[in-house]
């Protein structure tokens, strides 16, 4: 199956790296035009030419701290203005954080969930009325499985992945109330072979860390972006036109135990 999401505009937040840039790439191989943006605008850009290599004028690069309610609302304007419109956007961007209730300090906690919680918020909020405009659409939010199961060491991670799923469920049913045609629904991945794993590699070793983790899940492995991608680019694209305010699960069977 091909150009399963072919004269689509996505919007892929932390989209230099990980499961971002796998999920650019997807995107962009199935047929749709690309805004990547991240904070590290060197990786980025080296995302977006190596795409534009291979299809000419897919993808462009927008610095972006999600953070920030202004740059916001400025990518958003400069997404629209380049390729026309929005009907996909992924909240992907997000930081991990191994501390336990009474190790964590307010400022970590405050970081975690700007980054992982706010972020989504603010996307949600100020592309509803882009992805509307253009017809109608898809919005993905990246939580995890820490969002569904809890760890006794990741106190914000969980709480942030966790008002995630929530937060997808409320602006999906208030889209679906005001008639926008637009879904939001959240993946949920286990342990998966990206920078987001970088505190396990420096504790452990890559190799290790890889192989203590992969003993976590019940099909023995780690999993590659590109499995979580796959489940992005169907909940992105019009194959799940009725699939709204819901979770996909891609974890190796961890929630299955």
């Amino acid at each position: 199956m091909t150009g399963r999401v072919k004269g689509k505009v996505a919007l892929v937040t932390g989209g230099a790296s990980g499961l971002g840039k796998s999920t650019a790439e997807l995107l962009v191989a199935e047929g749709a035009r690309v805004a990547v943006t991240d904070i590290d605008e060197a990786a980025g850009r080296a995302v977006v030419d190596r795409v534009n290599a291979s299809s000419a004028a897919s993808a462009i690069f927008l610095r972006h701290d999600v953070t920030d309610e202004d740059q916001w609302k400025s990518v958003l304007g400069d997404v629209t203005e380049s390729f026309g419109g929005l009907h996909i956007l992924v909240n992907n961007a997000g930081i991990s954080l191994t501390r336990n209730v009474e190790e964590l300090e307010l400022e970590e906690w405050r970081r975690v969930h700007a980054v992982d919680l706010d972020s989504v918020f603010l996307g949600c909020k100020h592309a509803i009325k882009d992805i509307a405009v253009s017809g109608g659409g898809s919005i993905v939010n990246i939580s995890s499985i820490a969002g569904i199961i809890a760890g006794h060491n990741m106190a914000a991670y969980n709480s942030a992945k966790a008002a995630v799923r929530h937060l997808s469920k409320s602006v999906a049913l208030h889209c679906a109330r005001k008639g926008y045609n637009i879904r939001c629904n959240s993946v949920h991945p286990a342990f998966v072979d990206t920078p987001i794993l970088d505190e396990h590699r420096e504790r452990f070793g890559a190799e290790e860390a890889l192989r203590k983790l992969g003993r976590q899940v019940p099909l023995g492995r780690v999993g590659l972006p590109v499995e979580v991608a796959y489940g992005i680019l169907y909940l992105a694209s019009d194959e799940s036109t009725f699939t709204t305010g819901s979770e996909l699960i891609i974890d190796g069977g961890i929630s299955a135990m």
